[in-house]
């Protein structure tokens, strides 16, 4: 039993902790605290307030009886004196009329005088002391209060009394104020917790989640935050992670991107030199022979120069890192394929033929202009090793659909991959599928799906053809929503 104690102590003490070390339990508790130091300020005057007002109902029962004695002509019983100074609360009452003090009524006082209170002069702050020193002290003394009559019936009235009773109903009255305190202030910082969390808490806890997810995943520009809060340093806040996330996103790419270009500087330099120098023995065969055979070496220079110029064009091109993050909005697939084929001069009757199956009422959320690219650095490859071959071939394109994403296939009847491309497939410089190759086809459309959170697989390749595979998730991002919405032109569909 003791070590199960111990442990819900712990359990206790944990859940103490980490309710301090939260911004809503910091904010209900500073609500709780400030709410009851409000009520103790109130709570002191009203205390004093009571005290006064049970003073005065004293002397006014006293003055009362004074004014039944006076009717009677002084002729009262001892029994009925009694009666009246109970019913007052006090041992005697003294009233002075023109200058003369007067014991109307009288009893024997217990004990001598402690302390006296003329409430005539008494300001808020000796009512006040007063009070304290009631409800400090714990004994039960006899004091004597000096009172104005009411309706003018003479100069002053004072009576003695114990103050034990009022000393109990003072504390009486301060317990119920503070219950009521209590009470006030727990459904006051009850409400302004759920105000807080609802306007402050939820969306910094959105914020951080945004910032989780991106962590997770840098380059999806899907996660980059969509500012909504209505707080306007909330809002500040949104917009400039949003900034820095997209900030990020390009220096990223960059970061990637000279990194890779930094690795194949050895290999540029050779290849740039391999070609170069067989341009300058064409060039120097041109200026030392007449030979004839001149017109037919001047067609491999220049195709050696413009392939020195097109890798040069191409390293350059990569370097600089100029993708836009991608705009997303719904449009019919097909056409895109379409236009695809069209400008790489294919049609099912071409040769190569390429075939289309997808259905025209095909719907995807992507950047139109990054997926076109895609597909046409798809389809080119796919052409230029079906060409290599000499033979006739086929490149199909077709796509669906599920629960979670959609799906783009692009394959063809080639000759298949080498097996150095495909251990670098979607690597700068190393992926390159022909000869002369850079390889940055592959590797800037995987790049471009990621920027989509979807992802470009190799699915087969050998000696019957190459297929890719495109995923295109239909989420607007791990963690931050069930479905994505559809994004204005320029805009993320993320969910707020």
């Amino acid at each position: 039993m003791p070590e199960v104690k111990r442990e819900g102590d712990k359990t206790v003490r944990r859940f103490a902790a980490r309710i301090l070390n939260t911004l809503s339990g910091r904010f209900l508790l500073l609500t709780v605290a400030f709410v009851m130091l409000a009520e103790l300020l109130i709570l002191v005057p009203s205390v004093a307030r009571f005290r006064l007002d049970y003073l005065q109902l004293r002397l006014e029962k006293a003055q009362i009886a004074s004014l039944a004695v006076e009717a009677s002509n002084d002729m009262v019983s001892a029994d009925l004196e009694r009666e009246l100074l109970a019913n007052a609360g006090v041992f005697n009452v003294v009233l002075r009329r023109d200058e003369v003090r007067q014991l109307v009524l009288s009893s024997p006082i217990p004990e001598p005088v402690a302390a006296t209170y003329d409430l005539r002069m008494a300001g808020p702050f000796d009512l006040i002391q007063g009070a304290a020193t009631a409800l400090l002290d714990g004994g039960d003394p006899v004091i004597r209060v000096i009172g104005q009559p009411v309706q003018q019936a003479g100069l002053l009235i004072e009576v003695t009394l114990k103050q034990g009773p009022m000393r109990r109903e003072m504390v009486d009255y301060a317990l119920r104020i503070l219950f009521m305190s209590a009470l006030i202030s727990v459904i006051t910082a009850a409400m302004l917790f759920l105000a807080v969390r609802q306007l402050m808490v939820l969306p910094i806890r959105r914020v951080v989640r945004h910032m989780q997810a991106y962590a997770g995943a840098p380059e999806d520009a899907r996660l980059v935050i969509t500012p909504t809060a209505r707080v306007v340093e909330l809002r500040d806040a949104e917009q400039a992670l949003a900034r820095m996330q997209t900030e990020l996103i390009s220096a990223l790419r960059q970061k990637e991107r000279l990194a890779q270009l930094g690795g194949a500087v050895a290999k540029i330099a050779h290849d740039l030199r391999n070609i170069l120098t067989s341009a300058q023995l064409f060039a120097d065969r041109i200026e030392q022979s007449a030979d004839p055979g001149v017109a037919r070496a001047a067609p491999k220079l220049i195709g050696s120069i413009s392939r020195a110029v097109n890798l040069c064009e191409s390293t350059l091109a990569f370097g600089k890192a100029e993708e836009h993050p991608p705009r997303l909005n719904r449009f019919a697939l097909r056409p895109v394929m379409e236009d695809v084929a069209e400008g790489e001069g294919l049609s099912p009757v071409s040769d190569p033929s390429c075939l289309i199956d997808v259905a025209p009422g095909l719907m995807i959320r992507a950047d139109a202009e990054q997926l076109h690219r895609v597909l046409s650095n798809l389809v080119r490859n796919a052409r230029q090793a079906i060409d290599a071959t000499g033979r006739s071939g086929t490149i199909e394109l077709s796509a669906g659909e599920t629960d979670a994403d959609w799906w783009i296939r692009v394959g063809d009847t080639g000759p298949g991959l080498p097996p150095k491309a495909r251990e670098h497939l979607f690597q700068a410089f190393q992926g390159s599928v022909r000869k002369g190759g850079t390889g940055l086809g592959l590797a800037i459309s995987a790049e471009l799906i990621r920027g989509h959170g979807g992802r470009l697989e190799l699915v087969r390749s050998d000696a019957e053809g190459t297929e890719f595979i495109i995923h295109l998730p239909k989420s607007s991002g791990p963690g931050l929503g069930e479905s994505a919405t559809e994004a204005e032109p320029g805009s993320f569909a993320l969910d707020g």
